[in-house]
């Protein structure tokens, strides 16, 4: 008892709220956010592309709010961000619910990017603030497994409410980021945490192409990091409707998928990590490329079942090696000074998660699943020679942080 209690101890209580929070948040997210596009296929008999549309606008608005998020905090503080975006982020749900016409369906989600965008750096950032430095790496790592705690769930729950009231997966999921918003706003004022601003340089759009103009590696990586979310894009937007048209039981076959590729990435990151640490950052990306281009060709084939699961194992792989080994080659990038312009710079590669459901579902629509992803796959090993030209023009200029 005393042990647990340890532990409890060594987090601030809103440290706490915001680990569980995530974990209901993100859990009923995954409940709805993965089944979208066949909702707007069944429900509203949209095109692909229109589906594509709606689905990307929201990391492209995601990639706007990462700046304008980051301006208010800093002028407004951390409280009134992480609250207000929390509680547009619940409207936005119910909204989902009520909505009958393909224009409010992009304005919410659209309003859905901008928010995530809002609370996350936010909240992450309170975590931070919250947290001696020494245990900073341990609330983040436990922030990360409680999102693929609800990552796990959340799919077979919203498997069962698709077939249940599609409408009601929406409401479940507005209700626990209403009650979410309620117990971070008594938390805050139990605990008297005023009202912390970010310190730190400002990230500005405009700063952020600075550097990218400069910085031809930089340039070159997030070249390569657009290709990749091009494709991993598809596994929230076009292959939901072509399992469902093509496979039996496609709406459960694929919330199985999500669910395990969570419990994979939970129960392989350390150990793939690990791993991975014993070769440069480079070969562990295009290590990462080559599986998640794997995992693409083998949707262009499936039959059922067995080839769906084959499909996400790769692409899981492929995702642990590549998202960390890209953020980290641009904390390698990067100066001390200029660190969060970088991350900020950084922010251009989501323009791939809005490109690849609009580009991924004409192709669907025109040429078929198999065309579609056998094309995404090609596309992402096309990665590779961005990352490798960006690598050679890193080494020229700082040999010594590579060698090390």
């Amino acid at each position: 008892m005393n042990k647990l209690k340890g532990y409890y101890k060594q987090f601030h209580p809103i440290v706490w709220v915001l680990l569980g929070g995530t974990v209901l948040a993100r859990g009923s997210a995954f409940a709805t956010l993965p089944f979208l596009a066949i909702y707007l296929s069944r429900n509203l008999d949209l095109h692909p592309v229109l589906i594509g549309i709606t689905i990307g606008i929201s990391p492209l608005s995601g990639v706007i709010g990462g700046f304008l998020g980051g301006h208010l905090s800093d002028k407004y503080g951390r409280k009134p961000v992480m609250i207000g975006s929390l509680f547009a982020m619940s409207l936005v749900y119910f909204g989902f619910m009520i909505a009958e016409t393909p224009g409010w369906f992009i304005v919410l989600n659209a309003l859905n990017g901008l928010s995530g965008s809002f609370f996350e750096p936010t909240g992450q950032a309170l975590i931070a603030d919250l947290t001696e430095k020494s245990k900073r790496m341990r609330a983040f790592s436990l922030r990360y497994t409680a999102i693929n705690i609800g990552a796990s769930v959340g799919p077979l729950l919203g498997a069962y409410l698709a077939v249940v009231s599609a409408k009601s997966a929406f409401m479940v999921t507005g209700i626990m980021y209403f009650i979410y918003v309620l117990i971070l706003s008594l938390m805050m004022k139990k605990y008297n945490l005023g009202n912390p601003v970010g310190e730190g340089s400002k990230v500005t759009f405009a700063s952020s192409l600075k550097i990218i103009s400069k910085d031809k590696a930089l340039r070159y990586l997030i070249l390569g990091t657009i290709i990749i979310n091009f494709g991993y894009s598809q596994m929230e937007s076009n292959v939901p409707q072509y399992l469902e048209s093509s496979i039996a039981n496609g709406v459960l076959v694929y919330s199985v998928m999500l669910s395990i590729n969570a419990v994979m990435v939970v129960l392989l990151q350390m150990p793939i990590s690990h791993i991975a640490e014993k070769f440069k950052t480079m070969q562990v990306m295009m290590a990462g490329a080559v599986f998640l281009s794997l995992g693409m060709l083998t949707f262009g084939f499936v039959t059922g079942w067995y080839t769906c699961i084959i499909a996400i194992i790769f692409i899981t792989i492929g995702e642990i090696l590549i998202f960390p080994s890209s953020s980290y080659l641009v904390d390698q990038l990067a100066t001390d000074e200029l660190r969060g312009t970088y991350f900020g710079a950084a922010q251009f590669r989501r323009i791939g998660h809005f490109l690849g459901p609009i580009v991924g579902g004409f192709l669907l629509k025109e040429a078929g699943g198999t065309i579609l992803f056998t094309f995404v796959s090609f596309a992402v090993l096309g990665s590779i020679l961005f990352f490798i030209q960006g690598n050679r023009i890193f080494v020229k200029t700082a040999p010594s942080v590579m060698k090390s």
